[in-house]
């Protein structure tokens, strides 16, 4: 069934936080997300209180309802603020910086003086009872095909703690998440469709990951509000990929469609996502009554200073990246990988080396993954030994024509086997003739094979000790 958004009144907007990549908000521990085991933990519960207008926000009442108990599991980086029992230090600068990046290129007003907020959150997910947030900038656009999409506010908050288990009344969470510092950015609901939502999403996601931001699952997650003609806004949460966007929205409309048809109420709502496009009732709708302010911190003035100096350091936009590396000759591939694993800055150092920009690709991202799967080495200890300086002089060797382009990937695997870089860069020279002789006969036991079969198997012979151009061409003399 082919939905008509206009007729059906639709009203929709985007809301989209996004960790950054920087120590957390409110203290200096590292946003590392921990695999080990935890090394203590506590139980505590919950309780609503009243908001600024003295009202106690129904949401939380609901949630304090349940009566949960909660354990948060720590580490040694976890400090006295995760765990409620120190005020919160100043604002982290680093994070603050990013936030304005994002105001300025989301073409939004910042807010020269602003109050950080406390928003009531009793689900167990933040040991204070309350999540601190900030409004950074308001009134901004994001341009679509479908004309502007709005940006009401730009926020500045701390994550919740990372829910570990859940059940009907014990929660178990880990707070190497708290604090992690968030970007929050609601749209106006100038939202026409579901294909509309999506193109928005992925257009602002562009934006963000242009700028210091973590990368990875569950780094970001978008929130749809959807809303028919004169009807409750139900708030869908928990997106993290734009592949079931469509197909969520859509669902979502015709739940609502179909309680309006039959004469049931339409409930103001929160609704988690699942995986197969379909949503759950999650807690009643909340309202301003969760609202008060943080009186454990001053007023945050932002600069014009602060603001020019930012203004000064904008990062190149991702889809202009691509558009410059594309016309400088770089696959698409290598261009999807160089921007997936946050290496550009990396790679632009490289190519102050070298005019080979493919080659510069694939020794910082293809070969050290090759090497790592086959001496079952970890990427990470790899990237370690083979890092930009050592790639570098590779790539210098390669220039003044120390070793050639086929002994690259020889060198860097010496490197990490432990050789150093002067003694990894020297071969032994082959004499022509043994090794014109040494080819001929790998054709002649195996005739038939194409070109590309023949240079695998006589690059394994030679065991990289001889020049790829040379050997093609031997090659081509002798395959028939």
């Amino acid at each position: 069934m082919e939905l008509d958004y206009e007729k059906l009144g639709l009203k929709s907007g985007l809301e989209i936080h996004q960790q950054l990549d920087t120590n957390k908000l409110f203290c200096n521990c590292p946003s590392v997300l921990r695999t080990d085991e935890p090394d203590f933990k506590i139980t505590r519960k919950l309780h609503a209180v009243a908001g600024e207008s003295g009202k106690i926000d129904k949401a939380a009442a609901y949630q304090a309802s349940l009566d949960k108990e909660f354990i948060y599991q720590g580490y040694d980086t976890t400090c006295l603020i995760e765990l409620d029992e120190e005020p919160p230090h100043e604002i982290n600068k680093d994070a603050l910086k990013i936030a304005l990046q994002i105001s300025i290129l989301l073409n939004a007003k910042i807010i020269p003086l602003t109050q950080i907020m406390r928003k009531t959150v009793i689900d167990g997910s933040n040991t204070s009872g309350f999540q601190r947030t900030v409004m950074i900038a308001k009134e901004g656009y994001v341009n679509t095909t479908h004309g502007k999409v709005r940006i009401a506010g730009i926020f500045l908050e701390e994550d919740s703690a990372r829910p570990i288990m859940r059940e009907k009344n014990l929660a178990v969470y880990r707070l190497d998440r708290l604090g992690i510092p968030l970007v929050e950015i609601a749209t106006y609901p100038d939202i026409k469709s579901a294909e509309h939502a999506k193109e928005t999403a992925l257009k602002i996601g562009g934006i963000l990951r242009s700028c210091r931001v973590k990368r990875g699952i569950g780094t970001i997650r978008q929130d749809i509000n959807i809303s028919l003609k004169d009807r409750q806004r139900v708030e869908l949460k928990g997106f993290q990929d734009p592949k079931i966007m469509i197909k969520t929205f859509e669902n979502e409309i015709k739940r609502q469609k179909k309680l309006i048809d039959s004469g049931n109420t339409m409930e103001a709502e929160v609704r988690n996502c699942l995986a197969n496009g379909e949503s759950e009732f999650l807690r009643p709708m909340p309202g301003a009554a969760r609202m008060y302010p943080e009186t454990d911190l001053p007023l945050l003035k932002i600069s014009r200073n602060l603001i020019n100096e930012v203004k000064k350091n904008l990062p190149t936009l991702r889809s202009e990246t691509e558009k410059e590396l594309k016309e400088k000759g770089l696959s698409q591939e290598m261009i999807k990988l160089l921007l997936k694993q946050n290496k550009l800055e990396e790679f632009r150092e490289l190519t102050e080396v070298t005019d080979n920009l493919q080659l510069a690709g694939k020794i910082l991202l293809i070969i050290p993954k090759e090497i790592a799967t086959r001496e079952k080495i970890s990427i990470i200890k790899i990237n370690k030994i083979l890092n930009k300086d050592v790639l570098a002089f590779v790539l210098e060797s390669l220039k003044k024509k120390k070793i050639s382009e086929s002994q690259v990937k020889q060198v860097l695997e010496k490197i990490v086997k432990g050789e150093d870089l002067d003694k990894a860069i020297k071969f032994e020279k082959q004499d022509s003739g043994i090794i014109e002789e040494r080819i001929m006969k790998i054709i002649k036991e195996k005739p038939g094979l194409s070109m590309n079969a023949y240079m695998g198997l006589i690059m394994k012979e030679f065991k990289g000790k001889i020049d790829g151009k040379q050997a093609m061409e031997i090659i081509q003399k002798f395959a028939k």
